[in-house]
């Protein structure tokens, strides 16, 4: 159509045919041809200056009838195809086509049904070209392929690949550790913005369960350590959609180009430890970095220079310190258990849920965002660590009872009383035992005055009475204000030749004959 147009411009000019098909590279026989269906039309150049194509043709050549439509075969419900395929792991285009043919036996044949819906498939995926800002994403994930380790004496291990890209220059980290956990997965994020240099806006990472405990499309929930390590850098995690690689196609397209250009350059090589992989990785990943690009000029590391390293944001001086995260409830006795180890708290938060961060170093509690204590981390399995500030009033007076802070107190009423609480602490196999028997005489200074305890003291000290009833038997019957009546001397030995002592038979002497032991 535009040929036409051109040619009836160039004939209102007053050019000739020959000079019309010269210019427009067209035979003049159709040049003449043309002139003639726009004079039947009664067309001139300067009205159809602005008609398009299709009123353009309409005029020059009307259909002269349509054609009897062919009949069709009836349509398959494409979206219905689809939603069957995505729902049903076992339902096949094979199958479908038979029930198609069932209901509809003038239908299309197999291939062509196939032919159809993949057409129609492909005209439905239709993707959005993302335009990325310098320094605006870094995109990150696990490699699926694997590189064995072997150790010397443990099993051989499959280190993981760790792949971060550029949204802007593609350009390219790559690391191998040692799993797939949350440790490795933040180490692995510390190590790519050093190698960077810097810290983008964005993180788009996988819905690895690492990075994001639970995947949704509209509020995923994102892992506490990493939205901490995040909020560390002053970074957000913006994780792709669930099982929608697209969203993050330049670290797709970064493992694949990592698993060509590295792994596959490796697969001869045989590695003992991680350290030695990793030296192994960073060389070859200079390399790919410095790769000049086939269709377009520079490589990943020149748009590196020149995009995106002057768009980062700066490194923290500060690096972050991995913590985990986890929530507990505390127990009666006030304390939390973490790692096998027992750490208080103030005890008012009794049996109330708290957030538990542990570091190599240190553990905090946290309660409703705010942070109530902190400890230094052990390793002790089974035990405790406790601030004594977190214990109850009641519970530390109880702790500060030691024999001497109780003989010291008895001091203060007098000395008989002191020798009292000595005296009942030495007769227990532990002082522990004689401890409430001594604050009970300490508590009798209350109720009685401290010089009727002081002399009830001394008599139970003269009557060998030590216990905490005997002084309180004295005191209620006023046995303190009677004088002390001396002991009784004792009575001499008795001398007989009849009797024998004890020396007698611990030399295991005979009895004189005729004497039996019943007279003795």
């Amino acid at each position: 159509m535009r040929k036409i147009k051109e040619i009836l411009r160039l004939h209102s000019l007053g050019l000739s045919q020959r000079q019309i098909a010269a210019s427009c590279a067209v035979g003049q026989a159709t040049v003449s041809e043309y002139l003639k269906a726009a004079e039947i039309a009664k067309l001139q150049w300067p009205d159809v200056a602005e008609w398009g194509e299709d009123r353009l043709v309409e005029t020059l050549a009307p259909p002269r009838g349509k054609p009897a439509p062919r009949s069709q075969p009836p349509e398959p419900d494409y979206a219905g195809i689809r939603h069957q395929l995505q729902t049903n792991k076992h339902v096949t285009l094979q199958l479908l086509w038979e029930e198609y043919r069932e209901n509809h036996p003038d239908g299309y044949r197999y291939s062509r049904y196939c032919d159809l819906y993949r057409g129609w498939l492909r005209r439905q995926e239709v993707v959005l070209r993302q335009e990325h800002r310098a320094g605006e994403k870094l995109f990150v994930d696990f490699a699926g392929d694997t590189i064995p380790i072997h150790q010397a004496a443990d099993p051989v291990i499959e280190a993981a690949i760790f792949v971060a890209v550029l949204g802007a220059s593609n350009y390219t980290y790559a690391e191998a550790t040692a799993t797939q956990g949350l440790a490795d997965w933040i180490g692995a994020h510390l190590r790519a913005f050093e190698f960077l240099g810097g810290v983008p806006e964005i993180i788009v990472p996988d819905n690895l369960k690492s990075g994001v405990t639970k995947a949704c499309r509209y509020e995923p929930s994102v892992n506490r350590t990493y939205e901490e390590m995040a909020a560390h850098y002053g970074v957000a995690v913006v994780p792709a959609r669930q099982s929608k690689p697209r969203d993050k196609a330049k670290v797709e397209a970064g493992v694949l180009v990592v698993e060509r250009w590295i792994l596959a350059a490796l697969r001869k090589q045989r590695f003992f430890n991680l350290g030695e992989l990793n030296q192994a990785i960073q060389q070859l990943l200079g390399r790919l970095n410095g790769r000049p690009f086939r269709k377009r000029d520079g490589s990943r590391r020149s748009l590196f220079e020149l995009l995106d390293q002057p768009a980062l944001r700066p490194l923290r001086v500060e690096r972050y310190e991995y913590g985990d995260w986890e929530t507990h409830r505390v127990n009666i006795d006030y304390h939390v258990e973490f790692d096998n180890h027992w750490y208080s708290v103030p005890y008012q938060l009794t049996q109330q849920e708290v957030e538990v961060r542990a570091t190599i170093a240190t553990v905090e509690i946290f309660h409703r965002g705010v942070r109530v204590t902190s400890h230094a981390r052990s390793h002790l399995p089974h035990k405790a660590t406790t601030v004594n500030d977190h214990r109850p009033k009641a519970h530390q007076r109880h702790l500060e009872w030691t024999p001497s802070r109780l003989v010291n107190w008895a001091q203060t009423i007098g000395p008989a009383t002191a020798e009292l609480l000595d005296r009942i602490l030495a007769s227990k196999r532990h002082p522990e035992q004689g401890y409430r028997s001594c604050l009970g005489v300490l508590r009798l200074s209350k109720q009685y005055t401290g010089q009727r305890v002081e002399a009830a003291a001394r008599r139970a000290l003269a009557l060998q009475a030590c216990s905490y009833q005997s002084i309180k038997s004295i005191l209620q019957c006023n046995l303190d204000s009677q004088a002390i009546e001396p002991a009784a001397e004792p009575k001499p030995p008795l001398h007989h030749p009849n009797i024998r002592g004890s020396e007698y038979f611990d030399a295991g002497e005979e009895p004189p004959s005729g004497e039996s032991e019943e007279t003795c």
